[in-house]
């Protein structure tokens, strides 16, 4: 009992150590806010244990050198007077503050080798936190007004003129007339897309495939900065135009493929009297004579048929900017579909056949799919690979 008691207080011992030492690595390293919390964790147990009092000084000293710095790093930015420092000001002197709140909660804190409280000259930054959240929120409004006017074609521009107001209206919600122009800015830095069908093949293609390929809103298109349209709107202005042209239909014609395969199988039929070398019956010993299991040979004839047709469409797609009226990029599109049947019938006796070819024999024939029903299953495959091409190729990043 002695050793484990002992055991505990060295293991208790060691980790303790350790624990310092890892603070005084942060604070000697420059990593401040690490010391900080670790102090903060050890004193939050119990803030009047004996071996914890190594972590008040530690604290006392990262708070100080963690606030020189960041109020140093302030005045610098400030004196460089570029407002595009002002985010980081404000996000300084929220870092002041917050750390100031996480040792309050501790305080007051006694050194115990002055029997004095340790002072941390505490500070209301809350003025300063509001005046650089002002200057902060004004130069996003002012950013965002700038990058509005200035968008002309650019719409990348005003995708960022989005990005400064979304950012602004989370900083301060309805700051002056954000959203008004948070709205404007998506809208036009949206890009209209209008998605058609052409049938180059020669051939009429159904209707409803052409339907399903158009449906738009089967394709999950949509984001944030692209909106595809089937149907022309008069008072949209598309900036591209996505063709899917079809140039071949293939349709082969109606197979029916016929094999024959013979299946044996022995099955037991009654049972014989077991015989010796020299024809003789053989007895047990009683004297009985030994009956054994009689196998004959069962065979039957199956004849497997195969329906098949097949059917692929090809084509390409094509992307175009009508800003310059030019070719963009354009990406071949294949698709094939496949129906097959397969019954059978048979001639002989059926116990030869296992379940596999048996379960055959129970199918019948089927009326071939017509080709307008072939084509519009290959479009269901077409159609997802469409998709895939339009989802690897966005038309601006």
């Amino acid at each position: 009992m002695k050793k484990i008691t002992l055991l505990l207080f060295f293991t208790v011992l060691i980790l303790s150590c350790n624990s310092i030492k890892t603070t005084e690595k942060a604070l000697n390293t420059g990593d401040y806010d690490k010391a900080i919390s670790l102090s903060i964790k050890k004193l939050s147990k119990n803030k009047y244990k004996e071996k914890n009092q190594p972590y008040v000084i530690m604290l006392q000293n990262a708070f100080f050198k963690a606030t020189k710095r960041d109020l140093a790093k302030i005045s610098y930015l400030e004196k460089e007077n570029n407002s595009a420092n002002l985010k980081a000001i404000y996000t300084l002197y929220h870092r002041l503050k917050n750390r100031q709140e996480k040792i309050k909660p501790l305080l007051p804190l006694n050194d115990v080798s002055t029997g004095e409280n340790v002072n941390f000259n505490l500070v209301n930054y809350d003025n300063k936190i509001i005046q650089a959240k002002e200057n902060y929120a004004n130069y996003l409004y002012n950013n965002g007004v700038d990058l509005l006017k200035s968008g002309s074609q650019n719409k990348m521009n005003y995708r960022s003129a989005f990005d400064a107001f979304t950012h602004l209206n989370k900083l301060i919600p309805n700051y002056k007339n954000t959203i008004k122009l948070l709205e404007e800015a998506h809208v036009k830095g949206t890009d209209y897309v209008y998605l058609s069908v052409n049938n180059e093949t020669n051939q009429i293609i159904p209707r409803r495939l052409e339907d399903d390929l158009l449906a738009m809103d089967t394709y999950g298109l949509n984001d944030l900065w692209t909106v595809y349209h089937s149907k022309k709107n008069n008072f949209v202005k598309y900036d591209f135009d996505l063709e899917l042209n079809l140039r071949s239909i293939d349709i082969s014609p109606e197979q029916i493929r016929e094999k024959e395969i013979i299946k044996e199988k022995q099955i037991k039929d009654g049972f014989k009297y077991l015989k010796n070398n020299n024809g003789g019956y053989v007895k047990d010993s009683l004297g009985v004579k030994i009956k054994v299991d009689n196998f004959r040979t069962i065979r039957c004839r199956l004849y497997r048929f195969t329906q098949f047709k097949s059917s692929k469409v090809s084509g390409l797609v094509k992307y175009f900017e009508n800003s310059s009226d030019q070719l963009v990029e354009s990406f071949p599109i294949e698709s094939e579909f496949a129906f097959e049947h397969i019954y059978a019938n048979y001639d002989g006796d059926r116990r030869a056949l296992d379940d596999v070819f048996f379960n055959l024999t129970k199918l019948q024939s089927m009326n071939f799919p017509s080709n307008e029903q072939m084509v519009y299953d290959t479009g269901t495959d077409l159609k997802e690979r469409l998709k895939n091409i339009i989802t690897r190729n966005k038309f601006r990043n």
